[in-house]
């Protein structure tokens, strides 16, 4: 069994943005792996950082001269300016248990029959901001709970797409493909109106 790099939802109002995408890690110092940029097929630079969990994974198993798929959590401020965090690697024959009837398909057919593709992006929370003019959508992601210690623990993402201004403070899911440094809206569900907690 292949583990999806993107797992189905928990629950029905679970906050979350994350995706996949394809490229080579290059860190921006060779002492400090962390902090670096991942370039695409087409030749798209992006700003990345690696997550503390993901990186003894990339010590251990990664050649960083190779194309990989790392999962990744988006960070905007526009639907131009795309910064990436890795939070893991998903390689189905170096990291994961794949069945013998697998090792010949190519890791973009075996992304594919988990109905998932080359950067694609889930992105599920508040919608707080339409712009119909620019095309624009702001959605607000806050962490679990356990996280909330944390500063930032809540972002917004703004992605390219309509949805009509009467669902604002409605919990939505999106379907988001990148291109470029841009986070582009394929689809959109209502999930249900943000009922909000008198302090």
């Amino acid at each position: 069994m292949i583990k999806n790099p993107i797992q189905e939802v928990s629950n029905k109002l679970q906050y979350r943005a994350i995706g996949i995408v394809r490229g080579i890690y290059t860190p921006n110092n060779v002492d400090q792996l962390n902090r670096g940029t991942l370039k695409d097929k087409e030749g798209k630079i992006i700003e990345t950082v690696i997550l503390g969990k993901a990186l003894s994974l990339i010590k251990k198993h990664i050649n960083l001269e190779k194309n990989y798929f790392w999962i990744v959590y988006p960070r905007n401020k526009s639907t131009s300016n795309l910064h990436l965090q890795i939070v893991g690697i998903w390689d189905p024959y170096q990291l994961n248990k794949v069945e013998i009837s697998n090792l010949s398909k190519d890791p973009d057919q075996l992304l594919g029959e988990l109905n998932l593709n080359n950067n694609y992006f889930s992105i599920r929370g508040e919608l707080v901001y339409v712009n119909t003019e620019k095309e624009e959508v702001v959605i607000k992601i806050c962490s679990s709970p356990r996280s909330k210690r944390f500063k930032n623990a809540n972002f917004k993402i703004t992605v390219e797409g309509n949805i009509s201004a009467q669902f604002l403070n409605n919990f939505v899911s999106l379907d988001v493909i990148r291109e470029g440094s841009t986070l582009r809206m394929v689809k959109y569900e209502v999930i249900e109106k943000i009922l909000f907690k008198k302090a």
